[in-house]
């Protein structure tokens, strides 16, 4: 039996604080899929296309990673997929208390859901895209907060 993961997030923009987690998760699973939704309490950065092609740049040749878009509960797109579990990344205690309420409700929604905690690494725990629209935005040097098959200059020309 194959076991995949569902990774859901708004993704805006993919860092390598997500990397990380996706790379964690596949030691587990045999894929991931990468769901890049729409939290309608953001103010999106890049559009939802963009995104996913961003996502599909890092994770080009790598048949275990897919990447869809939904607007719908994420029970319900893991009811669609017939996924079982969910994955999230964890960088602060902040973040723990947030994640544990989503996984309540939708287990609450869906009994059969399994959410898999994954920690951040000391590298990346500081890192989330709201840091790299700050920092970009400012003109810093965000490289570091990029995963692998991404350049600054290709960010940044998803922008325009």
């Amino acid at each position: 039996m194959v076991k995949v993961a569902l990774y859901p997030g708004s993704f805006d923009p993919f860092t390598i604080a997500h990397y990380e987690v996706v790379q964690k998760a596949l030691t587990f699973f045999d894929s991931v899929v990468i769901a890049v939704g729409c939290n309608i309490l953001k103010k999106g950065f890049l559009d939802r296309d963009k995104r996913v092609e961003l996502i599909n740049k890092v994770f080009a040749g790598d048949e275990r990673v897919k990447v869809v878009t939904y607007h719908s509960l994420t029970v319900s797109l893991c009811a669609e997929l017939q996924i079982n579990h969910i994955v999230r990344g964890i960088r602060t205690f902040a973040d723990f208390e947030m994640e544990s309420q989503n996984a309540e409700i939708n287990n609450l929604l869906s009994p059969d859901i399994i959410t898999i905690y994954l920690t951040a690494s000391k590298a990346s725990g500081c890192i989330s895209s709201s840091v790299v629209r700050e920092v970009m935005k400012f003109g810093g040097d965000i490289e570091h907060f990029m995963p692998p098959n991404i350049a600054v200059s290709y960010l940044k020309s998803l922008l325009s």
